[in-house]
Formats: structure tokens, sequence, C-alpha cells
């Protein structure tokens, strides 16, 4: 086929500047302040027409002929184009067209596509035959989906009917569907099947646009509606669905413009950098409560007060609500579509009467009637006990769903407070199974809030504390799911120490509530335990709960923290530490009920914050305690006297020849015993006991005054922790004022977490110290790891050189945007023997080095050290002693150089 010359591509500068121009403008609509919707699927498909108008002028000025079209594909095949959304099109050649052979056609098809680049559209282009979108269609069905909603921009009408009779031919709406929605399960695990991330993509994500466009491609591909209103004339949605998606589809629309236009670039995920600056643009302010001043005039303003709510988090929940939303709906409509695609027959065949109010439809919950909940309120808290105890079923029918969504008006202040409904709630819980599937289910269908008010609060509500990675309503499902895994014996695998305490607890379902509580009042300002604890004792005498029952899981609820705070912060080897916390717990049904949930707890706030460590330190308290708690006062004389006996039998284990643990246990004194448990007494033994046999033999030095020192060399040495995570190291040396930094120093350069410290000084001026690291990713090769920690370390101690500089480690994202403030707590113990010192930040790189270059600096001994890191944020307790501490000034120069360094 021949073609006239491409024609020399003429001056687009007034073409660029008109359409910027222009563009600016439809923007500028966008960008307003504010929160309502109203208009901006108008102004994206003005953006849309404004580039179509372009894509015209250009396609007039490349020349092509007839029978060429340029169509518009894709999400630009809709008619609204978001600000940086790229712009797809197809250039529909002539059957027999080949433009790598004809010279001139492609020079002209070069032209065009490079001019559109020089004007500024971002344009995705494909250049085909008709023949050839049929065949790619068949290949591949997002090739399919994209030409699905093709529309003719300019060129010949006739050839574009043609293309979309072909691929309506071509279109099998069966094969379509079930690979729409295996894409949609790909994409949904992609983002961990929730709508509530922190960070969550508003196209892509679970509740997102593209739920709501997946819809839409299957009905058109089967014929049954290219429009909400359409969907909602041939019965697939009805009018307050398809008003509710409309206004849902219109709010994710308007952030996703706001995204693109406030990172000026295509950006469709909420992340934290934008949060807050996407909410201010929808007129979001920062909520600080008041705050009543003891004897001062009125409230004031608390910039620090608990229960401030930031804008992002306004944004976010209202972000959250209608993803819930679009979720609800995706699957409504996705079954009724998938309903009209089978046989009417078939679905009838599979029915099962399973009372006079439900049938069981081919492993669906289907109501009897549409009106059932209207009509029969009683029956809607049925759904799920029935979804809970009946043998196949899976799920809820569209009907059955559309039939929840239309019954939430029914589910009022009468419904909560009605007895059978209250018994029905009570009963879900006290089922032997499926209380976690029945809970995420009602929560997915908002009747778990409906039902309980409060819980409704916290649905979609975020949490800024760096650890939690789920909103409050996830993270309580998901420690009701931990909880009830204990109970399971299929997973008895995991925790087999929680697992045996919980075997032989009598009334599983104290746990269930104290869980679904436990969080229950985050977000509104006060103590959140000490709220929910009262929301709790009002829903235990509202649902008839016994008072021993209830006076149990209101202090599980008031106590949820306390036992993970004690574990982590306070030093588990003082006597008083234990008696104090048994004498809080009161027997052990109550510490046995409180370490069940906080192990629960724990582990539903993110994969990163629970460890092997943790799990040793929770385990450690409830096992002191419960000695405690058993008459049997901790005795440090007996106690020691055990750990020796039991370390000896050890010892014998390896041949230790008799009382060589004499000239090294002469040296230690009762903290040392009280600290370490035997394994790692007979270890240290083990180690050092040969070295100090070796020290006469060592090299000396011969100081003026003629008398012989033994040269002595730290000595290092690492093993696998025995808590199966990280490495356990040892370091002995000659003890030195800046020693421990040291250590900390090399810990840090080497990119090595400390999870904990313990200092020991012997009788002989020895530093004895044990700690317990992980590295970035710990290498299966753990002999090299050890091996380079052996050496290195030791030689970093014995060359004594000036200290490095702290690394200085990048801050994430999460962390520039939701800052810990730092703080330094400095304060003597209840002996007033030691000091100690408390910090928190957030956290990042050579930060524990930083805080011991402080302490080094003013000659202060770390005797014990707890480095507790909670996602992105630090919570360490040092205890520490030094003649500085005694003096005003000195704890004021250290307190302030602690903020400095924390603050970065």
């Amino acid at each position: 086929m021949s073609h006239a010359p491409a024609p020399a591509v003429p001056d687009l500068g007034t073409l660029r500047l008109q359409y910027r121009n222009d563009k600016a403008a439809l923007l500028a609509q966008l960008g307003v302040q504010g929160s309502s919707t109203r208009g901006v699927r108008s102004a994206l498909q003005q953006l849309s027409k404004l580039t179509d108008q372009t894509l015209r002028e250009l396609w007039s000025i490349a020349g092509f002929g007839p029978g060429f079209s340029l169509i518009a594909v894709g999400g630009f095949g809709r008619g609204e184009l978001f600000p940086f959304s790229d712009v797809d099109v197809l250039v529909l050649l002539p059957d027999g067209s080949l433009p790598d052979e004809d010279a001139a056609l492609k020079a002209r098809l070069e032209a065009f596509i490079g001019a559109c680049w020089d004007l500024g559209l971002e344009i995705g282009s494909s250049v085909r035959t008709a023949a050839d979108c049929v065949a790619e269609a068949a290949k591949d069905v997002t090739v399919q989906t994209s030409l699905l909603e093709c529309r003719l921009i300019c060129g010949s009408k006739n050839a574009f009917a043609s293309l979309v009779n072909q691929l309506g031919e071509a279109m099998d709406p069966k094969a379509f569907f079930v690979a729409k929605t295996l894409e949609m399960r790909q994409r949904h695990t992609k983002f961990e099947n929730t709508p509530y991330s922190l960070e969550p993509n508003c196209k892509e994500s679970p509740g997102g646009l593209r739920d709501l466009q997946i819809i839409l491609w299957v009905a058109k591909a089967a014929g049954l509606g290219r429009s909400w209103d359409e969907l909602a004339r041939k019965g697939l949605a009805t009018p307050l669905e398809a008003r509710q998606i409309k206004a849902n589809e219109a709010l994710l629309s308007l952030i996703r413009a706001r995204l693109h236009l406030l990172a000026n670039r295509r950006e469709d995920r909420l992340v934290f950098d934008l949060q807050t600056t996407v909410a201010e643009s929808f007129g979001f302010k920062a909520q600080v409560p008041a705050v009543i001043t003891p004897g001062g005039p009125g409230p004031h303003v608390a910039p620090t007060a608990r229960g401030t709510r930031r804008a992002s988090e306004a944004l976010m929940k209202r972000y959250y609500w209608a993803a819930k939303a679009v979720t609800q709906l995706n699957q409504i409509l996705l079954l009724n579509i998938q309903e009209r695609l089978q046989s009417d027959v078939a679905g009838v065949d599979r029915m099962r009467p399973l009372n006079e109010r439900f049938f069981d439809k081919g492993g669906m919950l289907e109501v009897a009637s549409d009106n059932l909940y209207v009509q029969q309120p009683h029956a809607i808290l049925e759904t799920f006990h029935l979804y809970q105890t009946t043998v196949g079923i899976k799920g809820l029918s569209a009907r059955t769903l559309r039939a929840l969504y239309n019954a939430r008006p029914v589910m009022n202040a009468r419904f909560r407070a009605d007895p059978v409904n209250r018994a029905q709630f009570l009963k879900i819980l006290q089922e032997p199974e499926g209380i976690t599937h029945a809970m995420r289910l009602m929560n997915q269908t908002s009747v778990l809030g409906r039902y309980l008010w409060v819980f409704r609060h916290i649905v979609g509500q975020m949490q800024h504390d760096l650890f939690h990675v789920y909103t409050v309503d996830q993270h309580i499902l998901m420690v009701l799911r931990n909880v009830r895994r204990f109970f399971i014996a299929e997973h008895s695998h995991e925790y087999p120490f929680c697992s045996q305490l919980a075997a032989g607890w009598d009334k599983p379902w104290v746990f269930y509530i104290a869980a679904i509580f436990h969080d229950i009042a985050k977000g509104r300002g006060g103590d959140h335990s000490d709220l929910g604890a009262r929301d709790v004792r009002t829903f235990c005498r509202q649902h008839g709960i016994a008072r021993e029952d209830t006076k149990l899981i209101q202090f599980l609820v008031a106590e949820h923290l306390t036992m993970s705070r004690m574990a982590q912060k306070e030093d588990l080897s003082d006597p008083d530490v234990i008696a104090a916390f048994a004498k809080r717990v009161g027997n052990e049904r109550y510490l046995t009920a409180l370490y069940l949930l906080t192990v629960a707890d724990i582990r539903g706030t993110s994969p990163k914050v629970w460890n092997a460590w943790k799990g040793k330190l929770l385990e450690d308290l409830y096992r002191y305690t419960l000695r405690a708690l058993g008459g049997r006062a901790p005795d440090p004389g007996a106690v020691i006297e055990g750990r020796k006996r039991e370390a000896l039998s050890m010892l014998a284990l390896h041949a230790l020849p008799h009382m060589a643990h004499k000239a090294l246990w002469d040296t230690l004194d009762v903290g040392y015993f009280m600290r370490h448990q035997a394994d790692e007494i007979a270890w240290h033994t083990r180690v050092l006991t040969r070295q100090l046999a070796q020290t006469a033999a060592k090299p000396v030095a011969r100081p003026e005054d003629g008398t012989e020192v033994p040269i002595e060399k730290c000595i290092v040495r690492a093993r696998i922790s025995p808590e199966g995570e990280g490495l356990q190291v040892l370091v002995y040396a000659p003890d030195q004022s800046d020693l421990f930094v040291r250590i900390c120093g090399y810990f840090d350069s080497s990119h090595f977490s400390i999870l904990d410290a313990r200092v020991h000084t012997t009788l002989t001026g020895h530093a004895l110290d044990t700690f317990q690291v992980v590295a970035p990713s710990m290498s299966d090769h753990y002999r090299e790891l050890i091996a380079m920690v052996e050496n290195n370390l030791a030689q970093t101690i014995d060359e004594r050189g000036p200290l490095p500089p702290p690394t200085k480690g990048r801050l994430s994202r999460r962390v520039k945007s939701f800052p810990v403030t730092p703080r330094v707590d400095l304060r003597p113990d209840e002996k007033a023997q030691r000091w100690l010192l408390s910090v928190s930040a957030s956290d990042r790189a050579g930060l524990l080095y930083g805080i011991t270059r402080v302490l080094a600096r003013y000659d202060i001994n770390v005797q014990l050290a707890k480095i507790t890191t909670l996602g992105e944020r630090v919570e360490d307790t040092f205890l520490i002693s030094g003649a500085q501490l005694q003096m005003n000034k000195r704890q004021i120069e250290i307190e302030t150089e602690l903020l400095e360094t924390l603050e970065g």
C-alpha cells in the first residue's frame, strides 16, 4: 500500500501552550480545597475530552488516510482521565498494513507519537490491525480487558465498528468472568487481602477503584450493562446499592486525583508522606482535646494529650469505610453476575433447606426471602451462627449479602438491647468452633459494628505507634484469632507452652470477649485500658455473664499491657519485682489468662514485633510469678543453689575437672547467679575456666616498680542463642569505663541489633557481659558468623582506640511521617541504690551506640540493659550507677544530651 510522504511536523508551540493552559484550569477544579465529591467525575471527563480534542488535532496534522482509526483503550477508554494517568491509545490499521515494510507509514506513526510526547501527553500506544487485536485478546486477558473499553476518538467509524463486532463475537463471558475474578484474587493477595493497609493503593488495593471497574467489565462482557444505573435497571444492583457505589467511587476518585496533583506525578498509594497533605486538601484538621488544668481558669489545648486525632487519621477512616463498602458491594454484584451466567436450573437443584428461614445453595447460605431480616431481625445473628456451625457452608450468597446490606437500619438500639440477640451473640462466642471466621464475616458485613456499637468507632481506626501494622479493628480480630489458636490442637506446634496452658482452661470464651474489648477504646482519649474495662463490664452485665467471669474479663482488659511492660522493662531477677507483680495478678488463674492474652496481643501487632527473646522474657515472668503465687516467695539463696547444682550437672557432661569451676565462681556475687540461667552459667564456666587456668602462663608487663602484671586479652565467645534466634555473645575482659560503649559500637558498625544486655563486674574487676544479638539477615553459615564476631569484637576491645562515630542510618518514611517524641526518664530505683534510665524514640541505626556514648562520657556504669524494639519505635531501659548521678546539675546535663542524641 502506497502513501503520500509524511508531512513535516509544524511548530507545535501554540498547541502545546493551549493544552497546558486548558489542563491547568481543569486540574485547578480538582484541587479546590474541600471534601465535596460533586463534580469530580465531570472534571475527569473534561480532562478526557480535552485530551481527545488535542489528539484529534495531532491526528489531523499527521495526515492519516481513510481506513485508519485512533481509539482510546484502557482507563482512557472509559472517558475519564486522572491528572497524571497514561493516555492509552490504539492506532487501528487497515487490514494488510505493515508499518515495518512501509517506510512512509512508519515515519508518519513515529511523527504522530513523537508529537504526542512533545505536547506533554504521556502516551501509551499500540499499533495493530483488527485481526491482530482479536488474536492478542485471545492470548492475554489484560489486552482483552483494555479493548473491552475501547472508544473511537477519530478516524474510520466503519473500521472501529468492525473491530467491536469481532471482539464481541470472540468474547466468552463465562471464561472472561473466571479469568477476571482469578486476577482479582491474585491482586488482593498481593495486598494481603485487606482494604486496611496503612498505606493502601486507592486503585489496586481491595476495596479500591479496580474492584468497581471489574464489576463493569464482566457485566459489559456478559451484555448485562455498561453503567451502575443500567445494572440497577436490570436487577443486578438495587437503586440503593447503585447510589452507594457512585458515592464511594466519587470519593476514591477524588482521593486518587488529589494524590496525583499533590505528588505532581502518577501516585495511587496513600503513602504516609502524602496522607496529611491530602487530608488537609479535604479540609480535615487535627483535633486536640481540651484538658482541664487543675486550679486553672479553664480548658487549654494539650498538643501531646492522648486522644489527639490527626488530620490524616480522619481521612484514612473515611477511606477505609469507603473501601469496606466497595468490598461488600463488589462481592454482592459479582455473585449476582455469576448467577446470571450460570444455569438457573442448576441453581435450583442445589437448594437444600436448613430451616424455614435459610437454604444451603451450593455451599452458600441463602435467605428464604429478600426481606427476611426486616421482618425477623433475630435472623441476622442466626445467619452467622448457622455459618459457624453448619457443615459445608463456606460463605453467604449474593441474596443474603444484599439482605444484610439493606437491613442495616434494623440494627439499631432496640436490636442491640433485645435479649434474644444478646443470647445469640454470646452463643456464637461460646461455640467450640468457627469463632474467628464468624467474627471476621460479621465485621466484613458491618454487623459486628452495628451490634457492638463501641466496636463501630474503631473500624478503620489507624494506629500511629510505629509498631501496629493493622487498623484497630483488624488488630483486635488478629488477637482473637491468635488466642483462639491456643485452643486448637492443630496449631499446638506454634506455641506449645501456650497450648498446654490453654488445654486446661474451662471457659475459652472469656478470652474471646477480652480480646474483642482490649483495644476497643483506642482513639477516644484517656487510658484505653481503663475505658475498655468499663465497656466490657457493661457488656458482661447486659449479656448475663457471671460475676466471677466478669471480674476476670475486666481484669484482662484493664491489665492487658502490664505483663508485656514488666517483662521487657523490669529486672526479672529482682524478687521485689516478682512479688509486686504477683500481688497485682492475685492468683494463678488470672496470671495464666493474662499471659495467654499478652502473647496473643504482641503477636497481633506486627510480624516484626514478636521474637523468641520476648517470648522467653514473658515465659520467665510467668514461671517466676507462678512460683511466688504458690506461696514460695523467691529465696535468692535457694534459687542460686539450685542453679549452681543444675549448672554443675551440665558441666559434668563436658568432663570438666572436679572443682575447676571454683576459680571463676569465687569471683561472682549473688547478682550474677540471679540474672543468669543454669545453662548460661555452665557455658560461661566452660569457656572461662580454661582461660583463667592459663593466666599464669601469659606474657607479663614489667612496670617501673618491678612488679609483674599479666597482660590480659579480652575473651569473646559466641553461640547460637538457646532461644533459637540470633547469637548469644559472651565478653570477659578487664573492666574499663568505656567497655560497654565500645561493644555497642562494634555491634552498631556490624549492623547487629542488640535485644538484651546483662553486664556484671566480678570481684576481681573483670567485666562479664552477655548480649543477645540478631543480624538483619542471619546467615545459615553460623560458624563463619560466630568466628567473625569472636575475632573482630575481641580486636575492637583490645585496640582501645578512639570511639568511632555512630553510623547515620536513614529514617524510614513511616518514622518521618509519624515521629515518636523522644522521651528520657531518669529516676532512682526503689532501694535508691541504682538508677533506672528509660528512653523512647524512633528507631534508627546507631541509636543505642549514641546513648551509650553519652553514658560513657559521664563514667556511668551500665549494669542491665533491656532493648525493646516495637516495629520502628524503641523502648529501652537501663539499670545504671555512677557518682555523677548524685548531682542534680549532672543529671540535667545527662538527660539533655540523651534527648539531643534521640532527636538525631
